[in-house]
């Protein structure tokens, strides 16, 4: 059995890559991006794992148009990572985007094989660290040093599209519980955010890391 340390997931996701996505944030990561909007996913949590097989078929079940990955640090469970998404493609030939905070030149030049096997499923990858001092609107990232790669033909017809922020997705659940996903235009939102709704720091309020 193949585990994977998962902190949220969300079936239909429509501003974390082209359509709507099924979208797995993954928990854990080691390059601590000052700024991350979701610090709870940070710490590694072995208590949050899931079947890798169980989670494929959940995800090839929905009508999601893709799959995205994010985190935490998708690449620190890369061998998990492919395997979820080899998985996912037995069942349906989803498109698959990932977020990264290393660069693709350093995955390819110093990656893990299992990272390398990350890198080889994907049809999207937006790389780089998160860095506040450079936000800005753009097509799924967080800060302008972060790049989108496409890493096959699938979505090449992307490629000259305009490279603005999509904007968020907003939902309030049946407990009133606030929820929002997506990469904010603006530095600083989460407390923005919190200061106005009067929220204190806590998984009630699920955030997707400013990516």
């Amino acid at each position: 059995m193949t585990l994977l340390d998962v902190a949220e997931t969300h079936p239909a996701c429509t501003v974390l890559g082209p359509g709507s996505r099924y979208v797995v944030w993954v928990q854990g990561c080691g390059i601590g991006c000052a700024g991350c909007v979701s610090p709870q996913w940070i710490p590694v949590d072995h208590s949050r794992a899931r079947d890798v097989a169980g989670l494929a078929d959940d995800i090839a079940g929905r009508a999601a148009d893709g799959l995205t990955i994010s985190g935490g640090e998708p690449f620190a469970q890369a061998d998990a990572v492919a395997a979820l998404i080899a998985a996912v493609r037995e069942r349906r030939d989803l498109s698959v985007m990932s977020y990264t905070g290393y660069t693709l030149e350093h995955l390819r030049a110093h990656g893990s094989p299992g990272q390398h096997r990350l890198l080889g499923s994907l049809d999207l990858l937006v790389d780089g660290p998160y860095l506040a001092h450079r936000q800005a609107a753009l097509r799924w990232r967080g800060s302008a040093n972060q790049r989108l790669h496409f890493l096959t033909g699938r979505h090449a017809g992307l490629r000259d599209a305009p490279d603005h922020s999509a904007g968020l997705q907003i939902e309030v659940a049946a407990d009133e519980t606030v929820r929002w996903l997506g990469v904010p235009a603006v530095a600083g939102f989460r407390q923005w955010i919190e200061d106005r709704l009067g929220l204190v720091p806590s998984d009630t309020f699920q955030r997707e890391q400013n990516r």
